[in-house]
């Protein structure tokens, strides 16, 4: 049999009622909330949430830990940034030092060298006027 190409209006409402009446019988027909299996899916959905909320917890924990140790390794390279910045900095005021003792040792020298050749210079004025 040949369907209309375009049906009428009667045509359209009955298939409209039967398509109705066939997702009615589909429904009564899906098992309620008291059969078995339903309630054995829904127990499996709820354990594997409570796995999910599980695994999530302890990826949280794993990473609150990860986050600590890198705290921690960055609290140590901060030290020792620090205890080597004091280092280069006591270094530094040594050489400086040493630096400023070499330098005050050199002036002397020349103070003393200079003091010397004044000392000749007046002794040999003083041995020109004695005669």
């Amino acid at each position: 049999m040949k369907r209309k190409l375009f049906p009428d209006l009667r045509q359209r409402q009955d298939d409209s009622m039967q398509a109705k009446k066939a997702m009615l019988e589909k429904f009564r027909a899906a098992p309620g909330p008291d059969d078995p299996a339903v309630a054995q899916r829904r127990a499996a959905r709820e354990s594997m949430l409570a796995e999910r909320v599980a695994r999530a917890a302890q990826r949280e924990a794993a990473k609150r830990a990860h986050e600590a140790e890198l705290a921690e390794q960055a609290a140590r390279a901060a030290e020792l940034a620090a205890q080597a910045e004091r280092e280069a900095a006591e270094m530094r005021a040594r050489a400086a030092a040493e630096q400023a003792e070499r330098e005050a040792a050199i002036l002397a020298q020349q103070k003393a060298a200079r003091d010397e050749r004044y000392a000749a210079r007046k002794a040999a004025k003083k041995q020109r006027r004695k005669g």
